[in-house]
């Protein structure tokens, strides 16, 4: 698919964000979005990552122990920084069992969670936005640790600091309206399976669920890109909410400024990527979804996806990007109308 230019009317829209009116106790003077934003920083990403995709983690493999390790380092990340479960005190795990993961499969894979953390909203409170990411990767294969730092430690660390950065805003004051969800699934190298078991089993109603961004992937850059670094492919902004699509390219026009790339998004091709992440279990339920992608490289699902590979100033002004969007919606007056079921 062609680039979609910015139209008059998303020129219009972003004129007119909801989430740019100044609440009586704010400085006119602070963008509070970019305030916020703007902790999401390349050093702190790399510290996680370095971390995340590590030996340690022996590849995350869903029910095995790093997968384990991965999931205890992310519940020890939100209690640290005070960011709520939604499940109440400090059980961030949402628990899927074997007997879920092996149906109707032949294979033999063990207990997993999901982690999942929570920030409740001021005004709107009922009203979800979820950011997710998959923690798990494929595991050790001959002898080899296939760290996956992109596939999907970026997303998952991209969807830490995100938090931190609503975390830091809700001190000063600046709570969003809408409840943010952050939602971290296991055995999606399995076959999008934690994300099936979060919208069969969901913490909060899916009719409440505003939108879903998911990450997967964001820290690379693919072939296509070589010569024009600063992109990201967006896959599905569009297919459920115009209203969607608009608002992320009035928030990349006003803050990231990243060549929004729609190639994958086209229903024609063959990838299929909009079929192929977390995102797709909740569209299957109308909530609208965007997909963040770098697109596949030569490290894609080989031992070599090692964290020194990352581009850290791209997953940076990625993740802002997709900090901006969640804050917009979060904060905007009205839900999401989806005019495309």
């Amino acid at each position: 698919m062609k680039k979609i230019l910015l139209s008059a009317s998303i020129i219009a829209f972003l004129v007119s964000c909801s989430a740019s009116k100044i609440s009586p106790n704010s400085d006119p003077n602070i963008d509070y979005a970019e305030k916020y934003a703007a902790t999401i920083t390349e050093k702190d990403l790399a510290k996680h990552l370095f971390i995340y995709a590590s030996d340690e983690f022996e590849g995350r493999e869903t029910g095995k122990t790093g997968q384990k390790k991965a999931a205890a380092y992310l519940n020890k990340f939100y209690v640290d920084h005070g960011i709520a479960s939604p499940l109440g005190g400090d059980d961030y795990y949402q628990e899927v069992p074997a007997s879920f993961l092996n149906q109707g499969r032949s294979s033999d894979l063990k207990d997993s969670e999901n982690v999942v953390a929570f920030i409740k909203g001021s005004k709107k409170p009922d009203e979800i936005v979820v950011i997710s990411a998959h923690l798990d990767h494929v595991g050790i294969k001959n002898g080899e640790t296939y760290n996956g730092a992109d596939d999907d430690g970026s997303g998952t660390v991209a969807v830490l600091e995100i938090a931190e950065a609503f975390q830091k805003a809700v001190k000063d004051g600046k709570r969003p309206k809408r409840s943010i969800l952050f939602l971290h699934v296991t055995g999606e190298e399995k076959g999008l399976l934690g994300s099936s078991f979060y919208v069969q089993h969901p913490i909060f109603p899916i009719a409440n669920t505003v939108a879903d961004l998911n990450i997967d992937m964001i820290g690379r850059i693919d072939e296509r890109h070589k010569d024009n670094p600063n992109f990201v492919y967006l896959i599905g902004a569009d297919k459920l909410s115009t209203e969607l699509h608009e608002l992320s390219e009035a928030m990349n026009a006003k803050y990231t400024k990243i060549d929004l790339d729609y190639k994958y998004n086209d229903e024609n091709d063959p990838n299929r990527f909009y079929y192929r992440s977390d995102h797709y279990n909740f569209a299957k339920y109308n909530v609208p979804i965007i997909f963040y992608f770098n697109g596949a490289h030569e490290d894609y699902h080989q031992p070599t996806d090692t964290p020194d590979k990352i581009n850290y100033d791209l997953l940076q002004n990625r993740a802002r990007l997709v900090f901006h969007t969640a804050w917009e919606i979060a904060n905007r007056e009205n839900r999401l109308v989806v005019d495309k079921p």
